[in-house]
């Protein structure tokens, strides 16, 4: 049965996690976006807290926690509302650390997820997200071939999260009409990061273009080896963090756009006592609660261990429209005050927009 309250670790992460955003990450947001730029202190800071070191074995120099989806969209919601840039940020590594920690064969996760569990932030990224206006998630032009005791990939990847750093990239490529996964480290001649991308939102995130040309990796590198991985739970993982996100950006549109409803005065009033504008404040709350709850439930089957496609698909769904009718319905609440920078809700909606194409640029 569901269970609609935290246990008592879970609400400490979350208390936790609410007061890093709000003391640190809402303090520098604004300029984050206007420069493209995340200080280190704040990547650091995070990095400190544990979120990604907690769910690697110990044997692997990790704490070696059970990890929860559920717990994990508590996380992605609270650093959302901070900042979606920097959430996005702050978790990337786990783009990686969860597919291999899960999928990954005994060598792999050797290799690989000690370099997680250093002082300082390292960051892995995923490739998946294909420049044409056509893509699918399970209908891959990126082609992974077997090549003797290689692996050829060929393709182009875009939305790439911090690829001009990342060590390794998961690269997600369809094999004999599969999507697979294959590690792809750094260097490895024929893979090419290009310029840094120019978004629309989440300006303070660097996210790049990335060109695999018969890029050569050894057999061993592909997730999981001859088993190989489960592409449909990477991408439920994927959808459910992100709808958790889509939740937190909401959620800080909505609080915002509330507290000026209540002080701006119009007409001798507050307009949030105008009828218009206090029922649009409702359906706004309705409907972040709405998509909390359809997360929540994805979540909790995904660590059930059940199938929860239909679930994450849906909720992902109806978070992509929430999150766009929210922080539109902010930036109406502000007026002519909703559409300068001056005020973080035409950031909220740039931020918002992007969730429909974000897919596989988070996880749980």
């Amino acid at each position: 049965m569901i269970s609609f309250s935290p246990s008592e670790e879970q609400q400490m992460i979350v208390n936790m996690v609410k007061q890093f955003a709000n003391d640190e990450m809402r303090k520098i947001y604004r300029e984050c976006d206007e420069n493209g730029e995340i200080p280190e202190s704040i990547i650091d800071t995070a990095w400190e807290m544990g979120f990604i070191s907690s769910c690697i074995p110990a044997e692997h120099g990790g704490l070696g926690e059970e990890h929860s989806a559920v717990t994990g969209s508590l996380l992605a919601e609270e650093l959302a509302w901070g900042d979606l840039a920097m959430a996005m940020h702050i978790l990337c590594p786990f783009l990686v650390v969860y597919p291999v920690v899960e999928m990954g064969t005994p060598e792999q996760k050797a290799k690989y997820l000690p370099t997680f569990c250093s002082t300082k932030f390292q960051t892995g990224t995923i490739a998946l997200i294909e420049p044409r206006f056509n893509y699918d998630p399970y209908s891959l032009t990126t082609t992974a071939r077997l090549d003797g005791n290689s692996y050829v990939l060929n393709g182009k990847k875009c939305l790439v999260p911090l690829a001009a750093g990342a060590n390794p990239f998961l690269v997600l490529a369809a094999e004999n009409g599969q999507n697979q996964a294959f590690i792809v480290e750094p260097g490895t001649r024929g893979l090419e990061v290009g310029e840094r991308e120019k978004n629309m939102g989440i300006k303070a995130l660097a996210t790049y273009e990335v060109a695999l040309n018969n890029c050569r990796i050894p057999k061993e590198n592909r997730l999981g080896g001859a088993k190989g991985c489960d592409f449909n739970q990477l991408l439920n993982r994927s959808r459910v963090a992100l709808s958790a996100m889509a939740v937190g950006v909401a959620k800080a549109a909505y609080d915002y756009s509330r507290e000026y409803a209540k002080t701006r005065v119009a007409f001798g009033e507050p307009i949030a006592s105008r009828q218009a504008i206090a029922f649009m404040l409702a359906e706004m709350a309705i409907e972040i609660d709405a998509t909390r709850m359809m997360t929540w439930e994805a979540a909790w089957k995904l660590d059930r261990k059940e199938d929860a496609t239909k679930e994450a698909a849906l909720t992902k769904m109806y978070a992509d429209d929430m999150v766009l009718t929210v922080t539109d319905r902010a930036v109406q609440i502000l007026g002519g005050h909703g559409y300068i920078r001056d005020h973080p809700v035409e950031m909220y909606f740039r931020n918002g927009r992007g969730f429909v194409t974000f897919d596989g640029m988070a996880t749980v």
